[in-house]
């Protein structure tokens, strides 16, 4: 590969489809999260759980962070680990409308914007990595650390496990629904079975890269993504069955996750900005 195709930058085509997505991932977050009572009217489905309707609203809350993140960096490799995971995420979105497709909200605009959405981009997201993975130059990012392979290891088992999470989700939606810490239908287990794999391929794209500046966004956006979620808990805990343990499970992981990605951050910033 020349030097001239392979310059560590955004292709402009990327940055056109993130400035086009980011107005949809901000009205989706702003109903869900804040009016999550009101999808009957304001969403393309209704969702019954002001729990699921809050985290999905808080996944789209990350995908503003990525995409706006997208929008101010120039430089391929810092961005790269996010765009599969959106096209798995987005595509599983796809075959639950398909799948649950009477129970959607035909005819109204929220519907349109829904199916519009999830219909193209899995294919276009997809295409914009095809696109750029050319533009990585596998060089380190000026003072940049190195994440250790053993502990690359143990964020891509991580990710193995939450993605395992994510297919029992979409497969098997009547087990879930009975482990799950607050009501479930087929429909919402799929939709967390996409919420679920977003994290679990970022954990996998992070295994693979050792550079510690090709993580920084994704993992912001994971991060602030657990942060509205557990907030979410703490406003919706009367609806988790707090006698079983998935609910324990469930709050105490994401705590765990955050509190991980809070000291991973702070150990490899500081790091970084060590000369070499």
């Amino acid at each position: 590969m020349t030097e001239s195709n392979s310059s560590d930058r955004v292709l402009p085509e990327t940055r056109w489809v993130a400035g086009l997505v980011i107005p949809f991932l901000v009205a989706a977050f702003v109903i869900l999260y804040f009016f999550p009572h009101n999808t009957a009217t304001l969403f393309a489905w209704e969702i019954k759980s002001p729990m699921t309707a809050m985290m999905l609203g808080s996944a789209y809350a990350g995908g503003i962070y990525y995409f706006s993140g997208l929008l101010m960096t120039r430089q391929w490799h810092r961005i790269k680990v996010g765009l599969l995971p959106v096209t798995t995420f987005a595509s599983v979105l796809s075959l639950t409308t398909i799948l649950h497709w009477d129970k959607f909200n035909h005819g109204t605009l929220p519907f349109f914007a829904w199916s519009s959405l999830y219909f193209t981009t899995p294919f276009i997201v997809f295409g914009l990595w095809l696109r750029n993975r050319g533009q990585d130059t596998d060089q380190l990012d000026g003072c940049d650390a190195i994440v250790p392979q053993a502990l690359r290891l143990v964020i891509g088992i991580i990710g193995v496990i939450t993605l395992s999470i994510a297919i029992f989700l979409f497969l098997n939606p009547a087990l879930m629904i009975q482990l799950w810490p607050w009501t479930l239908t087929p429909l919402t287990s799929r939709v967390m079975a996409a919420m679920f794999s977003l994290p679990g391929i970022v954990g996998l794209g992070m295994a693979m890269d050792s550079r510690w500046s090709s993580a920084q966004i994704i993992l912001q956006s994971q991060g602030f993504s657990i942060l509205l979620i557990l907030i979410a808990v703490v406003r919706d805990r009367a609806d988790f069955n707090w006698a079983t343990p998935g609910s324990w499970l469930f709050a105490g992981g994401l705590g765990g996750m955050l509190a991980g990605i809070l000291i991973f951050y702070a150990f490899f910033n500081a790091r970084q900005r060590m000369p070499s």
